[in-house]
């Protein structure tokens, strides 16, 4: 398979700690990749420098043969790469449909002055992207909820609508951060297919979760975090067995920040 993402001995520090060191990883095209581990194992702090919020202090990523700028989010979208949030970062007080449209735009070339114009080219984009913005809501099974406030939907709707937000950018990886967090069990199953479908259509998952369940269901291959570093990397079967794994676990002792 090809390879999509290479993390390469990527380290970060904040002050004394060391929340990441030297992790280094492969991603390939088309699969559902877990990252798992315990809190404060640096799960987070991998997607937030993978995206481009924190510069590592080493190493590097390349995504489809090129080396990712290093805190640039917004060159890092470009590339391909969209991510969701463990706290959602909805634009609250816009409609659903305004929210995925704003994720689209990053697709579009009106710039200011067809915006003030409103020139023929900026309106036929506009419509497009409103069409296509419906057709993502659609696609995650929220479309009925196209005019109602962000703010006022349920939780799970939410989280559907931050994924359609990020597929709204065109990525070819799409990394998802706690997404079934605060989940009940039928949401739960929801989103495992809603990521399955995602996966069918050719976009590639990286997937930080807690419910290990639904990882070890869901991914082709999981990376384990423990302290920062990578103490394994397999297929769901293997890295159920592995010692060190079970080992993170069960052993305690995590106080690191994400």
């Amino acid at each position: 398979m090809i390879t999509l993402l290479e993390a390469r001995n990527i380290g970060k520090r904040f002050g004394g700690l060391q929340a990441l060191s030297d992790v280094s990883l492969t991603i390939r095209k088309g699969e559902v990749y877990g990252l798992i581990g315990p809190n404060g194992a640096g799960k987070t702090t991998f997607f937030n420098v993978l995206t481009g919020a924190y510069t590592p202090d080493g190493g590097e990523f390349v995504f489809n043969g090129t080396v990712l700028p290093s805190g640039k989010p917004h060159l890092v979208v470009a590339q391909g790469i969209a991510r969701t949030f463990q706290n959602i970062r909805l634009f609250r007080e816009l409609t659903a449909l305004e929210n995925v449209m704003a994720g689209h735009h990053i697709r579009t070339t009106a710039g200011v002055w067809g915006i003030l114009t409103q020139n023929r080219h900026t309106v036929e984009e506009e419509r497009l992207t409103t069409e296509r913005a419906y057709e993502l809501l659609k696609y995650v099974g929220i479309e009925r909820f196209a005019t109602a406030t962000a703010k006022n939907l349920s939780y799970g709707d939410q989280r559907r609508l931050e994924i359609a937000r990020a597929l709204a950018t065109e990525p070819q990886l799409l990394a998802l951060d706690e997404p079934a967090a605060g989940m009940n069990a039928t949401e739960t199953v929801q989103l495992k297919s809603l990521i399955e479908q995602i996966r069918g259509d050719g976009i590639t998952v990286l997937l930080i979760e807690h419910d290990v369940k639904l990882v070890m269901g869901l991914c082709d291959r999981i990376a384990v975090l423990d302290f920062g570093r990578k103490i394994a990397e397999d297929v769901p079967a293997e890295v159920q067995k592995n010692e060190a794994v079970i080992g993170a676990y069960l052993g305690g002792g995590h106080k690191h920040a994400h």
